[in-house]
């Protein structure tokens, strides 16, 4: 199982486009998907707080859409289902998200108002025996979780698996999509993982959150970019450089058991091997650090 970090201190337009684009290159199974296809970026776009960097950077979707597009990618979309903010139009304007797409040539899907498919658990870890997803994710030739690399009050990290979670439809879940946090928050992120097996995870790790995540905590300079085709893997990746132990994030632990890679011994990385950035942590996840 494959990984690849890369070193980029800042949102440079050139910058950001070259190291994603460079970054896929390490992944030929993915292009194969890529090309000719439709490419679904789904990020993490929760509220708007400018000091606080809560949701994907905007300058890190628009250089995405730009580097699938340089490998042959006949369309890439970016599709969220926000579950705090239901003016999700407002959201766009406020990231600057609506004017980025104009330029590089893409539109936005509300997952929250998308057409449902509704798909059969494959190990039921919830119990729902159902869910309902947002379609525009389940028909992607190439669905890419656009996560922000930040701590989570709840389940400790916020990574590319928590990130699915703007699948759910807020027309079918409402808001904040309750009844996957009472089925268990971590039951609900497996059982999400199970359904979209071949989801591609591209981390913006320019700019983390550490503290008290995904909202309110505060800006942390990490300078990477994390990607690749496992989402365990890519997360686990996430966690060494947030200085955590990934066995000892929960969903991670189980993911591992049902036969995902976390172990960082057995993660090639294709990309840089950057130090670790040691993030602060609210006091529950303080086992959390290495």
């Amino acid at each position: 199982t494959a990984a690849a970090t890369f070193a980029c201190p800042d949102y440079d337009q050139a910058r950001l486009v070259d190291t994603i684009h460079r970054g896929l290159e390490q992944f030929p199974q993915t292009l194969d998907r890529v090309r000719g296809g439709r490419v679904v970026l789904k990020p993490n776009i929760v509220e708007f707080h400018p000091d606080h960097p809560i949701n994907t950077d905007a300058r890190f979707l628009a250089a995405a859409v730009v580097a699938f597009k340089r490998h042959g990618a006949a369309e890439v979309l970016i599709a969220e289902g926000p579950g705090h903010h239901r003016d999700t139009e407002l959201l766009l304007e406020r990231t600057g998200l609506d004017v980025l797409m104009k330029d590089v040539g893409s539109r936005f899907v509300d997952l929250n108002l998308d057409r449902v498919a509704d798909l059969r658990l494959v190990r039921n870890m919830t119990g729902m025996g159902r869910m309902k997803i947002a379609a525009t994710a389940v028909n992607a030739d190439l669905l890419v979780s656009c996560a922000k690399l930040k701590c989570h009050h709840w389940v400790g990290a916020t990574l590319t698996m928590k990130n699915l979670f703007g699948v759910f439809p807020g027309s079918v879940y409402g808001w904040p999509k309750n009844p996957l946090h009472w089925a268990g928050l971590e039951q609900s992120i497996l059982d999400l993982w199970d359904l979209l097996p071949g989801t591609f995870g591209l981390v913006d790790g320019v700019v983390g959150m550490e503290g008290d995540g995904p909202i309110m905590g505060t800006a942390k300079q990490v300078g990477a970019i994390v990607m690749g085709p496992q989402l365990p893997a890519v997360d686990a990746t996430c966690a060494r450089l947030m200085g955590f132990s990934a066995g000892q994030l929960g969903y991670l632990r189980a993911a591992a058991r049902l036969g995902g890679t976390v172990d960082p011994s057995r993660i090639e990385d294709r990309g840089e091997l950057l130090t670790t950035s040691p993030f602060r942590v609210l006091p529950q996840f303080e086992h959390l650090l290495r």
